[in-house]
Parts: C-alpha cells; sequence; structure tokens
C-alpha cells in the first residue's frame, strides 16, 4: 500500500516476538473483562521511582477512550506511551520514540489508530483546516490515499494512515531506521476497535 519493507512485517527478533504476543493477550483480556491489572501495586511503583524498563512503547491517539495500558491489560512501567490527536507524527513525537529506543531499549513500537477516530473524521469532512492546520495535514494524505484507492470507509482510512506514520517514522528517524535494520526493533501497526476492545493488527 504504501512500500513498506519486509523488516517491518517480519519479527525477527524472539524478545520481540514475546512482548508483541504479551500485549496481544492482555488486549484479548481486556476485550472479554478478564484483566489481570498486575503490576499496578505499591510496591512496583516504589520500584520504578528510580528509573524505567518499559518493553515497548506505543504512539496512539490522545482520545480519552484509547489509554494503551488499559487496552492492551499492562502495569506501571511496561508501556513508554506518546499520545497525539490524531497518532500523527511531529519533532516532539519522534525524538520521544528515538528516546524509547536509544536509552530505554525498547524492542517493540506499535502504531495504533483507532475506530471513530475523530481527527480523521474531521479530515474526511475537509473545512477544519483554518482550525487544525497540521493535523489536517498529516491526516489528509491518509484520505487522499483512500480516495486513490477507491476507499470511502473511515476504517480504511484508519489502517492507511497507520501505515503512512510508520513510513515517515522510519524515514524521518536515523536511530529508529537503524535499529529496524539491524533487527533491534520491530515496528507493528494496529487499529483498536473500540465496540469490541480488540486490536487489529495491520499487515503492510
Amino acid at each position: 500500500m504504501v512500500g513498506m519493507t519486509s523488516k517491518l512485517s517480519t519479527i525477527d527478533d524472539d524478545s520481540a516476538n514475546l512482548i508483541w504476543h504479551d500485549m496481544l493477550e492482555g488486549n484479548r483480556r481486556f476485550a472479554e473483562g478478564k484483566q489481570e491489572h498486575a503490576r499496578q501495586d505499591v510496591d512496583t511503583r516504589k520500584g520504578l521511582v528510580d528509573a524505567q524498563h518499559p518493553k515497548a512503547a506505543v504512539l496512539s491517539c490522545a482520545d480519552s477512550r484509547v489509554t494503551p495500558e488499559m487496552i492492551f491489560d499492562q502495569g506501571i512501567g511496561d508501556l513508554f506511551c506518546v499520545r497525539s490527536a490524531g497518532s500523527i507524527l511531529d519533532s516532539a513525537v519522534v525524538e520521544s520514540l528515538e528516546y524509547a529506543v536509544r536509552k530505554l531499549g525498547v524492542k517493540v513500537i506499535v502504531v495504533m489508530t483507532h475506530e471513530n477516530c475523530g481527527a480523521i473524521q474531521a479530515a474526511m469532512e475537509g473545512g477544519h483546516d483554518d482550525e487544525l492546520p497540521h493535523l489536517m495535514r498529516e491526516l489528509g494524505d491518509a484520505v487522499e490515499c483512500a480516495k486513490d484507492a477507491e476507499l470511502d470507509d473511515p476504517a480504511d482510512v484508519e489502517r492507511i494512515h497507520a501505515a503512512r506514520v510508520i513510513e515517515r517514522l522510519v524515514d524521518q528517524s536515523d536511530v529508529i531506521r537503524r535499529a529496524v535494520a539491524d533487527d533491534r526493533l520491530y515496528i507493528a501497526g494496529a487499529r483498536y476497535a473500540m465496540s469490541t476492545g480488540l486490536v487489529e493488527v495491520l499487515s503492510f
């Protein structure tokens, strides 16, 4: 769809595979209402005062209904979360994810869009450029890509946007591009369906 490389669709590192599998198992528990709420206790909080060792980073929307730690049933310190309206990139988001890779050693980055995203709906409707110029410019690319493919379902735009964010992240960041090339980092595309509670794993 957007020329993703095979390294972004194949997990070569067993630890990255286990991390992503654990997150998806946590999501299954969340969707079924069987959360474990592990590592959310006082001892865990106190044990993380001096340092953090997250296993994955998640770029997701700032939407109040989309909370990665809850969606993946993870504990305090498990996920390094970066959130922006529409899950869009800017320099602060890119540098935050670079920090997670370079300084915290995360092996997985998840770029997650979601069902009924207000920012994507606004971009599809048009007419919001004056209010949200950066958002509309970034999301407009996914809208145009969907139109070119004769797709008009918001869900398709949400999936396309995730792919384009991953593509831009790798293009814009030497740190992340080298980590992917060296098999030190796996980037997963995902879309959260609020209606079911399940995370859809995207393939590009």
